[in-house]
């Protein structure tokens, strides 16, 4: 049976775990890099990037993901997660890690705050629209293909086996872009 892990350092993880099992996956929350290794895929959720990436060393966790990174691993990242795998953060610390996974430049706080987050209809190829919170991408990669937008800013993409999310799905009880990760990544039906 595949094993999606959840990277359950800091922020929304409970939620994508939650989702992940909806979706009838066998989910695993990963804290210690023996976790991560038995893993078939990853969520990285959204949260406070800066923080996920301290804790990432302190776990000693961010050598062995950028090993699984790079040996193609499926990961779908949401808000922090997405700033995790880009390969450019515009407005990062300079001790903040970014993964390189998928060729984007993100800009952590685009919209403002997250007291400033607003909710938008989004078209997604093959997903009925629906409310979903959103902050932005600066800059898309010639392989990386934009799934929806929020005025005319990507929102979601996807480049080989990473899926990102400027937003929050699993803030809402949708489990549709869940699926979809399982679907494309996985080979996983509903």
């Amino acid at each position: 049976m595949t094993t999606v892990g959840v990277l359950a350092l800091q922020g929304a993880f409970a939620r994508h775990f939650d989702a992940l099992q909806r979706c009838g996956v066998d989910a695993l929350e990963v804290r210690t890099a023996s976790q991560l290794d038995v893993v078939d895929a990853l969520v990285l959720p959204g949260g406070e990037s800066t923080t996920i990436s301290k804790l990432l060393v302190s776990n000693e966790l961010g050598d062995p993901l950028a090993d699984r990174l790079d040996q193609g691993m499926p990961v779908f990242g949401t808000c922090a997660g997405m700033i995790l795998l880009a390969s450019d953060v515009l407005d990062g610390r300079s001790d903040q890690r970014n993964f390189g996974a998928i060729d984007l430049a993100v800009r952590r706080n685009a919209y403002g705050r997250q007291v400033d987050s607003f909710e938008a209809d989004l078209d997604i190829d093959g997903i009925a629209g629906g409310p979903y919170r959103a902050p932005g991408v600066e800059r898309v990669g010639s392989a990386v293909e934009v799934l929806a937008s929020v005025d005319d800013r990507p929102v979601l993409c996807s480049q080989g086996s990473v899926l990102v999310s400027s937003f929050h799905p699993e803030l809402t009880e949708d489990d549709r872009l869940h699926q979809r990760f399982l679907t494309l990544f996985l080979d996983l039906a509903a």
